[in-house]
């Protein structure tokens, strides 16, 4: 049994070590929440992602072989969500006087990162985008132009427009300023839904012998059959020359004891 033992070795490790492809980055610097939405959605598609802490946040590599499929299965996810400007974010003081229109984009824009991050976080929401109209008088002596917004939202198949279209609509109008009639008003406050087109992995196969398999595991294939027919042919190559020692020892002739006569 022991002569089998590094036969068997080999055959075994070849198995591992085609088995251990070669790790590339996929996402890094993010936080420990976006690294285990990632890996949960890759999970799901059974591609295997791996978490690798870094001074600036959090690393997720797959294998080099299922980077493609990674790639366009985070893509239709949504994922990693973008990061958000809060408001105190914005408006941090950096010593620098801001004039009336740069404090009032700021103000719109942080008004819409904040829409935004609320309906990112409705379940089945991918991506929210926000678009904020103030109030606004175009020239002195001309009526003040009424605040307006546009909302986008892409989702998944969880998400029901018509079950949540209303209170979308309240959530906006109730946030911004001058925009609380707006509630019913489509002319002040659109809000579109669109379906996401899910992923569908379209795997290439091909034959390995009378087998269908990956095209992408060919090469594993491969490798793993000639490495276990190697192993069979150095087991079947022991087994002979032992057979042969054997044969040789039983029909060797005894030694001749003369001292004896």
């Amino acid at each position: 049994m022991n002569h089998f033992l590094p036969v068997v070795l080999l055959v075994f490790l070849t198995f591992v070590l085609n088995g251990c492809g070669d790790r590339v980055e996929l996402h890094s610097k993010l936080t420990e929440q976006e690294a285990n939405e990632v890996i949960a959605e890759l999970a799901d598609k059974n591609i295997r992602a791996q978490k690798v802490a870094a001074k600036d946040g959090v690393v997720v590599a797959v294998d080099a072989r299922d980077i493609g499929r990674a790639v366009r299965t985070l893509e239709a996810a949504g994922l990693p969500r973008l990061a958000r400007t809060t408001l105190g974010d914005t408006f941090r003081k950096e010593g620098v006087i801001s004039t009336p229109l740069e404090e009032r984009a700021r103000y719109i824009y942080a008004l819409s990162q904040e829409l935004e991050s609320t309906l990112s976080n409705v379940d089945g929401v991918i991506v929210a985008r926000v678009h904020v109209v103030l109030p606004e008088r175009i020239a002195p002596g001309e009526p003040v132009q009424p605040a307006s917004a546009s909302v986008f939202i892409k989702h998944d198949a969880r998400l029901d427009p018509d079950h949540i279209r209303a209170r979308v609509r309240r959530l906006v109008a109730s946030s911004l300023p001058g925009m609380t009639s707006a509630v019913d008003n489509p002319q002040k406050l659109t809000v579109i839904f669109v379906p996401a087109t899910a992923y569908q992995e379209q795997q290439h196969m091909a034959y390995f012998g009378p087998f269908l398999v990956p095209e992408s595991d060919i090469g594993f294939w491969q490798v793993s059959v000639t490495s276990l027919l190697i192993g069979l042919v150095l087991a079947a190559s022991t087994l002979l020359f032992l057979r042969h020692k054997r044969q040789q020892a039983f029909l060797a002739p005894l030694p001749v004891d003369h001292s004896a006569s």
